[in-house]
């Protein structure tokens, strides 16, 4: 495979990244100092979602370096190899920590949108859920067929 035949999904995912960096460096600071500067007392439901939202940020940029990866092993010829898989398996796994950390997150979703009388905030949070366990699920089915792509390419490397 040529070399640059996925720089589309690298742009993609450097994409990605950048809005959520920026998020986590100027956006989150400023709903923290907000939060505290307010009359209202559901700052310390605040202080929560964000630990919520920077805790979950460390696994979702693992998983972008392990996307950027994976491209650079298919432009390498080495996407049905141990390390595609191991790519793809900690992707998977950082998935399934994004959604836990949201799920366990939840509750002070339910507070702030009780404490606000938004009821359309437990809809955002189930949101920051379903979206990583979809991902989880797509990472664990690529997986699969990659590990089922290297058991046949092993086979038929015995065979010859």
């Amino acid at each position: 495979m040529k070399k640059g035949s996925t720089l589309f999904l690298k742009i993609a995912v450097i994409c990605i990244g950048l809005p959520v960096l920026a998020l986590c460096l100027f956006g989150l600071p400023v709903i923290a100092r907000e939060a505290a500067g307010s009359e209202t007392g559901f700052a310390y439901v605040m202080y929560g979602i964000l630990a919520v939202m920077y805790a979950a940020a460390i696994p979702f940029f693992i998983a972008l370096y392990q996307a950027f990866k994976l491209l650079n092993y298919i432009d390498n010829n080495k996407a049905f190899s141990e390390l595609a898989l191991n790519a793809l398996k900690m992707i998977k796994y950082c998935a399934v920590v994004i959604s836990g950390l949201y799920v366990a997150g939840m509750p002070l979703f339910y507070i702030f949108a009780e404490l606000d009388d938004a009821p359309g905030v437990i809809l955002i949070g189930a949101g920051f859920v379903f979206a990583p366990a979809v991902v989880a699920v797509f990472a664990a089915v690529l997986q699969k067929l990659f590990q089922h792509a290297i058991d046949i390419q092993y086979e038929n490397d015995l065979t010859v």
